[in-house]
This record gives C-alpha cells, structure tokens and sequence, in this order.
C-alpha cells in the first residue's frame, strides 16, 4: 500500500523511519515548508510538495498520516477521509471537541480506517502490563499514578504550542492526553473530577503543568500530572492493584530505558516479590502501531486507538479546562 505524510517535522520523520520494513510504501511527503519536505523525502526517494491537498488528493496514495501541528490536523483529515484514504492522525485529532466531531462525522460516512496516534499503547512495557493486568494475577486497579514530562527548550514560549490558537491547550492537551489515554487503557471510562493548572516557569497563553483526578465507575483513581518544567526528561506510570503493583518507567533516548518492574504481595504479605524487564534499543512502538492499522485494513482487526478514544479524552480535557476557566490559562 502506498502510504502519504504530511508534516516533515519530528513527529513526521518518526513516522517515516517506522515504515521501513513493513509491507507499505511511502511516495509522497507534503509540509508547508517546502524544505523540510525535500529533506525527509530526499530520505526515502519520494516525491514532496508545499500543498497538502494535492497529496490527500493523490488516487495512487491509499494511507495519509497526519502529522502537522494541532491546528491543521482535523482538517487535513476530514479531506483526507472524503478523499477515501485510510488515516493514521496524530493525537490529540483537533484542538477541541467540536473539530473532532467534525473528524467523526465525516469517518462514518466514509468506508476507511481512521487511526488515532496513541503509539504509547505500543509500547512493549506498557503492553506487558495490559497482560499482567488483564490476567487477574494481582487483582483489579485500585488506583493508577501518571506522571509525564520534559523542560522545553530555549524559546518554547514562542513556538506553536504556546499559542491557543495554534496548540488548543498546554501541557495538558500535548503529553497529558497520552496520560489519560494510557488511564483508559487500562481502567475504562474515566470522568473528570477534579485538577488545576499552572504557569510556573512559561510565559505562555497556555498551561505549562497540568494536574487532573479521574475516576471509573467502580470508584478506581488516576491521579495524572503532565509537566513542561520537568527538568529531567521523565515518564512514569504506575498500576495499584489489589495485590499487586506495575511500574512503566522510560520510553527510550531522554527519557532513559523502557523498564517495567512487577511488585507481587506475598500472602504473608511484607516485601513483595519482585521482577524487573527491561526493553533497551529502539523505539518500535511507532512501528507496532501502523502495523495495528494495516491490519486492521487488510485484516479487519480492531483499531488499538480509535477516534471514539481520542473523544473521550478531550471530554476529560474540555471538562478540565471549562472547570478551570477563571485562571485565564485556556479558553
């Protein structure tokens, strides 16, 4: 299958490299930056362009990955989709429900896959927890702790994360919809109940930390925190359950090893016993996930990361922002 990009920036070259060795092929890139395009074309020997349209457009190109900045992705999608392509499209889809909706509508209407990059799913520590979890070997969740971030860089505030119109939200939105995705994951429906925000360091029109409390119906808590002042590239994860407990720390480069550790209580309980996995290399979540999406196109297996998810999660963040409206940090 022939496989379309468009955004050439971090994200986009990702998205590129983890095509190697898969059964697609990728023809075209598109970035209104025409030089950015060039470059990550010039990579894979294909064919670039400055218009996007004429790329979605293309009836040779069967999959679009979306991988622009916030503000672009539901409406490159929507057109990608009427376009008949299957889509792979960044998270968080839109800056707020009502593009995502627009996303929805069209995508029913249309007999294509729409997959939503929650590549975190994929991450082989956080898919052996889903295991130990799902087993019953330790019991159901009790409550999930979430903390994500990293510390920017030299003129952050001037990007276009910092920006409402360009971003749609902070810290919360970017690495804290990967929180509250990964909460659901595991726990199911979540509904927000409490959470604050902050500008502790950026001088931004958006939340640089964000602190939220969710719970599922039989009570269980995720207690997320997703920050731009973490000055140490951090990410850690950790599933409470009755008997048990599940650490996913790392995601690989910065943010160090992959490494889950898995805490079972002894009946006696006291020290329980312990094992540690460790995952070291390279990142193949992004991998595993497009190969989710072939699959589910050529297979007809299930999307590990729908749009259904991706609204389920601005729900929460919405509700967040909405409660938080005062602090004139969000619209």
């Amino acid at each position: 299958m022939n496989v379309g990009i468009v955004g050439a920036g971090l994200i986009g070259n990702k998205r590129a490299k983890a095509l190697e060795g898969l059964d697609v092929k990728l023809v075209s890139v598109a970035d209104v930056i025409e030089e950015r395009a060039k470059a990550l074309a010039n990579q894979y020997n294909c064919s670039y362009t400055n218009d996007w349209k004429s790329l979605v457009g293309d009836k040779s190109i069967d999959i679009i990955i979306v991988a622009t900045i916030h503000k672009f992705l539901a409406e490159i999608a929507i057109e990608a989709i009427k376009n008949n392509k299957h889509v792979l499209i960044e998270k968080p889809v839109a800056r707020n429900l009502k593009e995502l909706s627009e996303v929805i509508k069209v995508a029913k209407e249309k007999d294509v896959k729409v997959k939503v990059g929650y590549n975190h799913r994929f991450h082989p520590a956080v898919m052996m927890a889903k295991k130990i979890v799902e087993s019953g070997e330790i019991g159901p969740i009790i409550f999930i702790r979430g903390r994500y971030g990293h510390g920017g860089r030299m003129g952050y505030e001037k990007e276009w994360r910092a920006f409402k119109d360009t971003a749609g939200g902070g810290e919360l939105l970017d690495q804290g919809s990967h929180l509250i995705d990964l909460s659901r994951f595991f726990m199911g429906d979540l509904t927000y109940k409490a959470g604050f925000f902050g500008n502790y360091f950026w001088n931004m029109e958006v939340e640089d930390n964000a602190f939220l409390a969710l719970r599922n119906k039989s009570g269980s808590t995720a207690w997320l925190h997703a920050s731009w002042t973490q000055w140490k590239n951090l990410f850690s994860f950790e599933i409470f359950c009755k008997t048990g407990e599940i650490i996913v720390e790392g995601l690989g480069g910065s943010y160090g090893t992959e490494t889950l550790t898995f805490y079972k209580m002894k009946p006696e309980m006291g020290p329980p016993d312990k094992k540690v996995v460790e995952f070291p290399g390279d990142d193949i979540s992004w991998k595993l996930e497009f190969q989710n999406l072939l699959d589910s196109i050529k297979k007809g297996t299930e999307i590990n990361g729908t749009l259904e998810d991706a609204y389920e999660v601005m729900k929460i963040v919405q509700s967040a922002y909405m409660s938080n409206k005062n602090k004139n940090l969000v619209s």
